[in-house]
Protein backbone atom coordinates (compact mmCIF):
# COMPACT_ATOMS: atom_id res chain seq x y z
CA UNK A 1 0.00 0.00 0.00
CA UNK A 2 1.15 3.36 -1.04
CA UNK A 3 2.30 6.28 1.25
CA UNK A 4 -0.40 8.07 0.33
CA UNK A 5 -3.34 5.38 0.43
CA UNK A 6 -2.28 5.14 3.71
CA UNK A 7 -2.91 9.07 4.62
CA UNK A 8 -6.02 8.70 2.90
CA UNK A 9 -7.62 5.95 4.61
CA UNK A 10 -9.85 6.89 7.72
CA UNK A 11 -8.59 6.51 11.57
CA UNK A 12 -10.31 4.11 13.31
CA UNK A 13 -12.59 5.34 15.61
CA UNK A 14 -13.22 3.63 18.96
CA UNK A 15 -17.05 2.37 19.64
CA UNK A 16 -18.92 4.93 22.07
CA UNK A 17 -19.18 3.36 25.39
CA UNK A 18 -22.55 2.71 26.44
CA UNK A 19 -24.13 4.16 29.35
CA UNK A 20 -24.75 1.81 31.60
CA UNK A 21 -20.44 0.79 30.49
CA UNK A 22 -19.82 3.94 31.97
CA UNK A 23 -22.25 3.62 35.41
CA UNK A 24 -20.63 0.50 35.85
CA UNK A 25 -17.53 1.89 36.05
CA UNK A 26 -18.30 4.90 38.14
CA UNK A 27 -20.26 2.35 40.89
CA UNK A 28 -16.51 0.12 41.25
CA UNK A 29 -14.71 3.59 41.27
CA UNK A 30 -16.75 4.34 44.35
CA UNK A 31 -17.42 0.85 45.65
CA UNK A 32 -13.94 1.14 48.20
CA UNK A 33 -14.91 4.29 49.34
CA UNK A 34 -18.31 2.52 50.48
CA UNK A 35 -16.72 -0.18 52.49
CA UNK A 36 -14.44 2.49 54.48
CA UNK A 37 -17.34 5.04 54.99
CA UNK A 38 -19.11 2.51 56.97
CA UNK A 39 -16.76 1.47 59.42
CA UNK A 40 -15.08 4.82 59.56
CA UNK A 41 -19.18 5.99 60.69
CA UNK A 42 -19.09 3.82 63.24
CA UNK A 43 -15.36 4.66 64.61
CA UNK A 44 -17.05 8.57 64.63
CA UNK A 45 -20.02 7.89 66.16
CA UNK A 46 -18.98 4.96 69.04
CA UNK A 47 -15.87 5.63 69.97
CA UNK A 48 -14.10 9.38 68.85
CA UNK A 49 -17.36 11.20 69.50
CA UNK A 50 -17.34 9.87 73.38
CA UNK A 51 -13.98 9.94 73.58
CA UNK A 52 -14.22 13.77 72.42
CA UNK A 53 -16.50 14.29 74.70
CA UNK A 54 -14.85 12.97 77.62
CA UNK A 55 -11.87 15.00 77.25
CA UNK A 56 -13.85 17.96 77.21
CA UNK A 57 -15.96 16.66 80.22
CA UNK A 58 -12.43 16.96 81.92
CA UNK A 59 -11.92 20.39 81.32
CA UNK A 60 -15.27 21.68 82.70
CA UNK A 61 -17.26 21.31 86.23
CA UNK A 62 -19.65 18.88 85.95
CA UNK A 63 -22.29 17.32 88.63
CA UNK A 64 -23.58 13.82 87.84
CA UNK A 65 -26.66 15.97 89.81
CA UNK A 66 -27.14 18.27 86.72
CA UNK A 67 -24.66 17.36 83.78
CA UNK A 68 -26.20 19.50 81.71
CA UNK A 69 -25.10 22.63 83.80
CA UNK A 70 -21.12 22.22 83.49
CA UNK A 71 -18.61 24.90 83.96
CA UNK A 72 -15.75 25.31 81.44
CA UNK A 73 -12.49 25.59 83.86
CA UNK A 74 -9.58 24.69 81.89
CA UNK A 75 -7.25 21.96 83.13
CA UNK A 76 -8.37 22.83 86.97
CA UNK A 77 -9.37 19.18 87.02
CA UNK A 78 -5.99 18.31 86.28
CA UNK A 79 -4.02 20.48 88.75
CA UNK A 80 -6.55 19.04 91.32
CA UNK A 81 -5.46 15.56 90.19
CA UNK A 82 -1.65 15.75 90.17
CA UNK A 83 -1.79 17.77 93.61
CA UNK A 84 -3.63 15.39 94.98
CA UNK A 85 -1.15 12.77 96.47
CA UNK A 86 -4.36 9.96 96.37
CA UNK A 87 -3.64 10.11 91.95
CA UNK A 88 -0.01 8.87 92.51
CA UNK A 89 -0.70 5.92 94.98
CA UNK A 90 -3.34 4.94 92.20
CA UNK A 91 -1.09 5.36 88.97
CA UNK A 92 1.15 3.35 90.87
CA UNK A 93 -1.30 0.34 91.77
CA UNK A 94 -2.80 0.17 87.63
CA UNK A 95 0.82 0.19 86.79
CA UNK A 96 2.39 -2.75 89.18
CA UNK A 97 -0.99 -4.37 88.40
CA UNK A 98 -0.69 -4.36 84.52
CA UNK A 99 3.22 -5.12 84.33
CA UNK A 100 2.78 -8.34 86.67
CA UNK A 101 -0.59 -9.42 84.34
CA UNK A 102 1.17 -9.12 81.32
CA UNK A 103 4.49 -10.65 83.11
CA UNK A 104 2.62 -13.81 84.67
CA UNK A 105 0.13 -13.46 82.25
CA UNK A 106 1.93 -14.07 79.28
CA UNK A 107 4.81 -16.17 81.24
CA UNK A 108 2.32 -18.93 81.77
CA UNK A 109 0.42 -18.68 78.49
CA UNK A 110 3.86 -19.06 76.57
CA UNK A 111 4.39 -22.04 78.91
CA UNK A 112 1.52 -23.29 78.52
CA UNK A 113 1.48 -23.20 74.81
CA UNK A 114 5.11 -24.85 74.20
CA UNK A 115 3.94 -27.76 76.59
CA UNK A 116 0.98 -28.15 74.09
CA UNK A 117 2.38 -27.80 71.29
CA UNK A 118 4.70 -30.70 71.49
CA UNK A 119 2.23 -34.35 71.08
CA UNK A 120 0.77 -36.17 73.93
CA UNK A 121 -2.56 -38.30 74.09
CA UNK A 122 -5.31 -36.22 75.49
CA UNK A 123 -3.77 -32.67 73.95
CA UNK A 124 -7.25 -31.74 72.59
CA UNK A 125 -8.99 -32.20 76.10
CA UNK A 126 -6.11 -30.42 77.81
CA UNK A 127 -6.61 -27.40 75.52
CA UNK A 128 -10.43 -27.50 76.13
CA UNK A 129 -9.74 -27.71 80.22
CA UNK A 130 -7.30 -24.39 79.86
CA UNK A 131 -9.59 -22.39 77.69
CA UNK A 132 -12.12 -22.21 80.57
CA UNK A 133 -10.93 -19.45 82.49
CA UNK A 134 -11.07 -17.44 79.35
CA UNK A 135 -14.25 -18.64 78.20
CA UNK A 136 -15.98 -17.95 81.50
CA UNK A 137 -17.91 -14.67 81.85
CA UNK A 138 -16.67 -12.30 84.06
CA UNK A 139 -19.42 -11.97 86.75
CA UNK A 140 -19.33 -16.02 86.89
CA UNK A 141 -16.03 -16.38 87.86
CA UNK A 142 -16.20 -13.58 89.81
CA UNK A 143 -18.39 -15.33 92.12
CA UNK A 144 -16.12 -18.54 92.07
CA UNK A 145 -13.19 -17.12 92.96
CA UNK A 146 -15.27 -15.09 96.12
CA UNK A 147 -16.51 -18.44 97.25
CA UNK A 148 -12.46 -19.87 96.74
CA UNK A 149 -11.21 -17.05 98.56
CA UNK A 150 -13.78 -17.28 101.35
CA UNK A 151 -11.47 -16.48 104.65
CA UNK A 152 -13.90 -19.61 106.17
CA UNK A 153 -15.23 -21.76 104.09
CA UNK A 154 -12.86 -21.35 100.63
CA UNK A 155 -10.89 -23.90 99.07
CA UNK A 156 -7.62 -22.20 99.62
CA UNK A 157 -7.71 -21.29 103.08
CA UNK A 158 -9.24 -24.99 103.58
CA UNK A 159 -5.78 -26.16 101.85
CA UNK A 160 -3.90 -23.30 104.21
CA UNK A 161 -5.30 -24.76 107.52
CA UNK A 162 -4.78 -28.18 106.28
CA UNK A 163 -0.95 -27.95 106.38
CA UNK A 164 -1.45 -26.09 109.86
CA UNK A 165 -1.13 -22.80 108.95
CA UNK A 166 -3.00 -19.77 109.81
CA UNK A 167 -6.35 -18.40 107.57
CA UNK A 168 -5.52 -15.43 105.66
CA UNK A 169 -7.09 -12.49 104.71
CA UNK A 170 -7.12 -13.10 100.78
CA UNK A 171 -9.51 -10.37 100.10
CA UNK A 172 -9.47 -8.21 103.39
CA UNK A 173 -6.32 -7.54 103.84
CA UNK A 174 -3.68 -4.88 102.25
CA UNK A 175 -1.07 -6.98 101.64
CA UNK A 176 -2.89 -9.87 99.86
CA UNK A 177 -5.93 -8.07 98.36
CA UNK A 178 -3.52 -7.22 95.09
CA UNK A 179 -1.65 -10.33 94.65
CA UNK A 180 -5.10 -12.35 94.98
CA UNK A 181 -6.61 -10.49 92.19
CA UNK A 182 -3.14 -11.14 90.12
CA UNK A 183 -4.17 -14.94 90.40
CA UNK A 184 -7.77 -13.99 89.24
CA UNK A 185 -6.04 -11.91 86.28
CA UNK A 186 -3.52 -15.27 85.03
CA UNK A 187 -6.03 -17.18 85.37
CA UNK A 188 -8.57 -15.12 82.77
CA UNK A 189 -5.49 -13.67 80.55
CA UNK A 190 -3.20 -16.98 80.48
CA UNK A 191 -5.57 -19.23 78.21
CA UNK A 192 -6.31 -16.42 75.76
CA UNK A 193 -2.05 -16.15 75.40
CA UNK A 194 -2.04 -19.93 75.54
CA UNK A 195 -4.17 -19.83 72.50
CA UNK A 196 -2.59 -17.24 70.43
CA UNK A 197 1.17 -18.27 70.69
CA UNK A 198 0.19 -22.08 70.52
CA UNK A 199 -1.30 -20.64 67.43
CA UNK A 200 1.74 -18.63 66.58
CA UNK A 201 4.35 -21.91 67.38
CA UNK A 202 2.64 -24.05 64.82
CA UNK A 203 3.20 -21.87 62.01
CA UNK A 204 6.80 -21.78 62.66
CA UNK A 205 8.24 -23.92 60.00
CA UNK A 206 9.83 -27.60 60.71
CA UNK A 207 12.18 -27.80 57.89
CA UNK A 208 14.34 -24.76 59.31
CA UNK A 209 14.29 -26.15 62.89
CA UNK A 210 15.38 -29.72 61.72
CA UNK A 211 18.04 -27.96 59.50
CA UNK A 212 19.20 -26.46 63.10
CA UNK A 213 19.30 -30.29 64.83
CA UNK A 214 21.43 -31.13 62.01
CA UNK A 215 23.51 -28.33 62.18
CA UNK A 216 23.67 -29.84 66.18
CA UNK A 217 21.64 -26.99 67.93
CA UNK A 218 20.08 -28.35 70.85
CA UNK A 219 16.39 -27.59 72.33
CA UNK A 220 17.22 -23.93 73.55
CA UNK A 221 19.58 -22.93 70.55
CA UNK A 222 16.42 -24.46 68.85
CA UNK A 223 14.00 -22.52 70.24
CA UNK A 224 16.34 -19.21 70.85
CA UNK A 225 17.59 -18.95 67.43
CA UNK A 226 14.21 -20.11 64.89
CA UNK A 227 11.47 -20.68 67.24
CA UNK A 228 11.60 -16.80 69.46
CA UNK A 229 12.53 -15.13 66.25
CA UNK A 230 9.56 -16.29 64.35
CA UNK A 231 7.12 -15.89 67.33
CA UNK A 232 8.22 -11.99 68.69
CA UNK A 233 5.62 -10.48 66.61
CA UNK A 234 2.88 -12.06 67.94
CA UNK A 235 4.40 -12.37 71.59
CA UNK A 236 4.75 -8.10 71.58
CA UNK A 237 1.39 -7.69 70.44
CA UNK A 238 -0.43 -10.03 73.15
CA UNK A 239 1.56 -8.56 75.50
CA UNK A 240 0.75 -5.06 74.00
CA UNK A 241 -3.12 -6.21 73.79
CA UNK A 242 -2.75 -8.04 77.68
CA UNK A 243 -1.22 -4.08 79.14
CA UNK A 244 -4.11 -2.60 77.26
CA UNK A 245 -6.87 -4.68 78.69
CA UNK A 246 -5.55 -4.39 82.23
CA UNK A 247 -5.00 -0.65 82.50
CA UNK A 248 -8.83 -0.61 81.53
CA UNK A 249 -10.01 -3.37 83.73
CA UNK A 250 -12.58 -3.00 86.02
CA UNK A 251 -15.17 -6.08 86.38
CA UNK A 252 -13.56 -8.54 87.99
CA UNK A 253 -11.07 -5.57 90.72
CA UNK A 254 -15.24 -4.51 91.45
CA UNK A 255 -17.00 -6.97 91.91
CA UNK A 256 -13.94 -8.70 94.11
CA UNK A 257 -12.52 -5.86 96.03
CA UNK A 258 -14.54 -2.82 95.08
CA UNK A 259 -11.03 -1.42 95.35
CA UNK A 260 -10.21 -2.13 98.71
CA UNK A 261 -9.06 -2.88 101.28
CA UNK A 262 -8.35 0.96 102.03
CA UNK A 263 -7.54 1.40 98.32
CA UNK A 264 -4.68 -1.38 98.14
CA UNK A 265 -6.59 -2.71 94.81
CA UNK A 266 -8.10 0.88 93.36
CA UNK A 267 -6.63 1.42 89.79
CA UNK A 268 -7.51 3.80 87.73
CA UNK A 269 -10.66 3.07 86.10
CA UNK A 270 -12.26 1.74 89.84
CA UNK A 271 -11.08 5.26 90.91
CA UNK A 272 -12.83 6.82 87.97
CA UNK A 273 -16.03 5.03 89.07
CA UNK A 274 -16.08 6.18 92.48
CA UNK A 275 -15.36 9.75 91.81
CA UNK A 276 -18.31 9.95 89.13
CA UNK A 277 -20.86 8.01 90.82
CA UNK A 278 -19.98 8.54 94.89
CA UNK A 279 -18.32 11.49 94.95
CA UNK A 280 -20.75 12.63 91.26
CA UNK A 281 -17.59 14.65 89.76
CA UNK A 282 -17.93 13.66 85.95
CA UNK A 283 -15.27 16.23 85.22
CA UNK A 284 -12.74 14.60 87.44
CA UNK A 285 -13.81 11.11 86.59
CA UNK A 286 -13.16 12.30 82.99
CA UNK A 287 -9.70 13.59 84.17
CA UNK A 288 -9.02 9.84 85.61
CA UNK A 289 -10.89 8.35 82.15
CA UNK A 290 -8.15 10.58 79.81
CA UNK A 291 -4.99 9.50 82.02
CA UNK A 292 -5.75 6.28 81.40
CA UNK A 293 -6.42 6.75 77.54
CA UNK A 294 -2.64 8.33 77.75
CA UNK A 295 -1.30 5.21 79.39
CA UNK A 296 -2.76 3.50 77.17
CA UNK A 297 -1.69 4.92 74.43
CA UNK A 298 2.05 5.13 75.33
CA UNK A 299 2.27 1.45 75.88
CA UNK A 300 0.66 1.78 72.08
CA UNK A 301 3.64 3.94 70.77
CA UNK A 302 6.22 2.14 72.83
CA UNK A 303 4.80 -1.25 70.82
CA UNK A 304 4.85 0.44 67.62
CA UNK A 305 8.83 1.81 68.54
CA UNK A 306 10.02 -1.84 69.11
CA UNK A 307 8.03 -2.65 65.41
CA UNK A 308 10.30 -0.08 63.35
CA UNK A 309 13.46 -0.55 65.07
CA UNK A 310 12.84 -4.23 64.26
CA UNK A 311 11.90 -3.95 60.78
CA UNK A 312 14.74 -1.60 60.03
CA UNK A 313 16.96 -4.22 61.56
CA UNK A 314 15.85 -7.13 59.51
CA UNK A 315 15.95 -5.02 56.42
CA UNK A 316 19.83 -4.11 57.24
Amino acid sequence: MSDQALLERPAAVPAPTSRKGRGSQGLSRLLPYAFVILPAAYLLVFMFYPLGRQVYLSLTRTRLANPNRSQFIGFGNYERLFGNPEFYSVLKITLVYSTMAVVLGVAVGMIAALALNRPFPGRTLVRGILLFGWAVPNVAAALVWLWIFNERSGVLNTIVTGLGLERISWLTSTDMALPSILLVTVWQVAPFVMLVMLAALQSVPEEVKEAAVIDGADKLSVFRAVTLPHILPTLQLVSLLVMVWSIRRFDIIYLLTGGGPVGSTSTLIVKLRQVAFENHDLGMSSAYGVVGLMLALMVAAIHALFNIRRQRSNSR
